[in-house]
């Protein structure tokens, strides 16, 4: 027996591998290798119009059904029966909990949940920085690059079907490196982190600004939002997880058309404290940006905009748990519409009867109608827990399948199990507080997060997938071979990886300026404040 270029007993040598191409040895894109994925032109059947579907590296783990089925297969064995979705199915049948349960429609239920967040409320005030058709032309070209992105990731994870989440295609983007799986994670769980945090501090902002004048120390709020949010993300399955998602967007959608309405019917907007109506004259709207608006100012109302398209991140997790992931692009699709509709019109409409005199962030605060704004607002509760309970989540899956791979505890309902899922949910709120209270404002966490964690989950990541699978597909050459498509391919992708150094550097210097000049300002309250945070 000699000992193969994978380092396992194989019958023979095997040729060594292009690190840029993965020639598979057995059943690799063979019949069953996409069962639950493709189509006809994926099952293996002749077609003159096969699209080619590459992997561009060996498995380099091993799939939630091999996981929790407790296989002794090895994670890079590339005769797993456990990488096809169909496998996974079949070896999870058994279970108490299984995970590959999500039909399209429940992933769109958890896209449009992440998505109709209460991040809508901040285009007004983006809208009133760059101006009316400029933020609206940006509104669409983020959304129109975020779909693309997204089609890349969904076409990465058809190809590869074992991948769990966003750190398992870090590693195989760069070559296999454990580096940057270890890199990937802990963005991955920083950027979960501060979701969850920045949950906790609106919770606290809508909490006070309920109260009134009868309320508790902020620091109280924002433990209670954390505490309740906890008991919310016991769920284990994405599929039941579902549930809550779709009563998170109906109850946010209704919030935003309410406030939307009650800006158009008021008889005027009320603006920040200290810039109250009519201290500013009378409502002004700009339909490009002002004279003098600087780039810091600028480059955070597009953070604000791209924050709340970005969520490629989670959706590695969500394919991973469907039955059927060829549907996805329907999730997306569907998603991707309601989303420029929605946010141009309330972004549009509002910022238009509020102005950029009168502007706040969240827009709820520009409402001059005390019950109107209390309304409103109320409605995004379900949103406020629910996001922050999606990313806890996703979050605890990544640690808990690490910790109990292999064991019954995974796909069970047994004590240890349970203990370790509580455990794992309870540090990501207790980190989520502390972050809350730490970092007390709204608009600049957007910005900081977008330019930290959004750069390579957004963009590079995708750029460089596309690249390295059309590599595997086509060769080196691949941007030649396919003429004038696979240049202007070639070319978008490379865009895409530009855009997020632009994030990167541009879009951090930008928030780090903002988050300097609203403290020298006074505008940002302390650590651990409880000086109410209420719009």
């Amino acid at each position: 027996m000699a000992l193969n270029n994978y380092g396992r007993q194989g019958d023979g040598d095997l040729p060594a591998p292009s690190p840029d191409r993965y020639e598979p040895t057995s059943n690799f894109g063979k019949e069953g290798y996409y069962d639950g994925f493709g189509g006809d032109e994926e099952k293996g059947r002749q077609s003159s119009k096969a699209r080619k579907m590459s992997r561009i590296d060996r498995p380099i783990t091993k799939s939630i059904g091999a996981m929790n089925n407790g296989s002794d297969l090895t994670s890079d064995d590339d005769t797993d029966p456990s990488i096809s979705v169909g496998k996974q199915m079949e070896m999870e049948a058994g279970n108490a909990i299984k995970y590959r349960t999500c039909s399209w429609q429940k992933t769109a239920a958890l896209l449009f949940s992440e998505y109709i967040c209460l991040a809508i409320m901040s285009f007004p005030y983006s809208y009133s920085v760059l101006g009316l058709v400029p933020g609206l032309i940006l509104t669409a070209v983020v959304a129109g690059l975020v779909l693309y992105t997204s089609l890349v990731v969904w076409e990465f994870c058809l190809r590869h079907p074992e991948v769990k989440d966003v750190c398992d295609i870090g590693q195989m983007l760069f070559w296999n490196s454990k580096i940057a799986w270890w890199a990937t994670a802990v963005m991955f769980l920083l950027n979960n982190t501060f979701i969850q945090g920045f949950h906790c501090l609106v919770g606290s902002k809508y909490m006070n600004t309920m109260a009134g004048n009868n309320r508790i120390c902020t620091v109280g709020f924002s433990a209670i939002m954390a505490v309740v949010s906890f008991f919310c993300s016991l769920p284990r399955t994405f599929s039941t997880l579902a549930k809550l998602a779709t009563l998170s967007a109906f109850f946010t959608f209704i919030s935003v058309i309410l406030a939307t309405i009650f800006a158009g019917i008021e008889h005027h907007p009320r603006g920040v404290e200290g810039m109250r109506w009519p201290t500013q004259g009378p409502v002004h709207w700009l339909v490009v940006p002002a004279t003098g608006t600087t780039f810091v100012a600028g480059m955070n109302a597009f953070m604000n905009i791209s924050y709340t398209f970005i969520g490629q991140i989670t959706i590695p997790s969500f394919i991973a748990e469907m039955k059927e992931p060829k549907d996805f692009p329907k999730a997306l699709w569907a998603v991707t519409i309601a989303e420029v509709i929605l946010f141009s019109l309330v972004g549009s409409i509002i910022y238009v009867y509020t102005g950029t005199n009168y502007n706040t962030a969240p827009a709820f605060g520009s409402l001059g109608n005390e019950t109107f704004l209390k309304v409103s607002f109320s409605f995004m509760i379900p949103t406020l827990i629910f996001l922050g309970v999606l990313y806890a989540s996703v979050s605890a899956r990544f640690v808990f399948f690490r910790l109990y791979a292999g064991t019954r505890h995974m796909s069970n309902n047994t004590v240890k199990g349970w203990a370790g899922w509580c455990a794992i949910l309870a540090v990501t709120w207790v980190f989520a507080f502390i972050i809350a209270e730490v970092i007390p404002f709204f608009a600049d966490l957007l910005s900081l997060m977008s330019s930290l964690f959004d750069s390579f989950f957004g963009f590079i990541f995708w750029g460089v997938a596309y690249l390295r699978m059309r590599r595997a597909d086509y060769g080196p050459n691949f941007w030649r071979n396919q003429g004038i498509y696979g240049m202007a391919m070639a070319a978008l992708n490379v865009t895409c990886i530009l855009i997020g150094l632009l994030f990167l550097s541009a879009g951090t210097y930008a928030s780090v300026e903002s988050i300097k000049q609203g403290y020298a300002s006074a505008a940002f309250g302390g650590p651990f404040s409880c000086a109410s945070n209420g719009v």
